[in-house]
């Protein structure tokens, strides 16, 4: 089966540049600070980053220590643009989808992707090739859309009030696991959707130790600055996961 590359389409590669182009945006207010929190110390380390994207996470990887790495993207137009912007000798950039990892050489100490693993289908063999990539006490850090936002299948996210201003979120089908398509630029933008229960027991199936979890979440002064977020207090935008490599000589 053809593995999606929606970020080499013309339209949607420039309305998600735009976007990440903006200092105001739950990325850079809450996804990457809360990725970044949970990376290990990454001086000597080896770093594969799933779905690199830009590479500005490689360049910082590089620049807080990394011994090397590896930036991987099905996307040619973003690889285009980390060759350009984000290039250095400690970093090389492949283009692979992150579903054929297991042809890459050698070992990693850290594995780390962001806003990547709600597009793959095959989760779990990602899972498990990542935990063959690295090696003895190895970690795995990342984030995806949170599972109450790629549930959705249709019609208004909200329950608003006579303003117009959101009451609730409307959920339903979360307990209905796999393919959504959605609008975002373009049409036809294919997502999985699994529950919380089936990311945490994929992870623990392949032999991880989960050992911390993060739905970021605008604190009074966030609000105070920016109070568009409020709603992510109904329904978080992001889970990130940090999890360890489980070896059965010892953790």
């Amino acid at each position: 089966m053809a593995k999606q590359n929606i970020y080499d389409n013309e339209t949607f590669f420039e309305g998600y540049r735009k976007i990440r182009e903006n200092e105001v945006n739950a990325n850079k207010l809450f996804e990457i600070p809360a990725l970044l929190s949970l990376m290990p110390d990454l001086r000597g380390r080896k770093v594969l980053d799933l779905g690199c994207g830009f590479g500005e996470h490689c360049k910082y990887f590089m620049e807080a220590g990394a011994d090397h790495v590896t930036g991987i993207d099905i996307s040619e137009k973003m690889l285009a643009v980390a060759k350009k912007e984000n290039a250095h000798p400690k970093i090389t950039y492949v283009h692979m989808p992150m579903e054929d990892i297991a042809r890459l050489n050698g070992k990693f100490d850290v594995a780390v992707s962001s806003l990547a693993f709600h597009y793959v289908e095959d989760f779990s063999g990602v899972v498990k090739n990542i935990y063959q990539l690295l090696g003895k006490g190895g970690v795995l850090v990342f984030s995806q859309e949170n599972p109450l936002c790629t549930c959705h299948s249709g019609g208004d996210r909200w329950t608003r009030d006579e303003n117009g201003e959101k009451v609730y979120l409307n959920l339903a089908d979360y307990g209905i696991e796999g393919e959504r398509e959605c609008v975002w630029f373009v049409d036809h933008v294919i997502k999985y959707h699994r529950t919380f229960a089936t990311i945490v027991n994929t992870l623990i199936d392949a032999g991880f130790v989960i050992e911390k979890m993060i739905e970021p979440l605008p604190d009074a002064d966030m609000l105070e600055a920016y109070p568009e977020y409020r709603d992510l207090l109904h329904k978080p935008d992001f889970l990130l996961i940090r999890a360890k490599k489980f070896d059965v000589c010892g953790y």
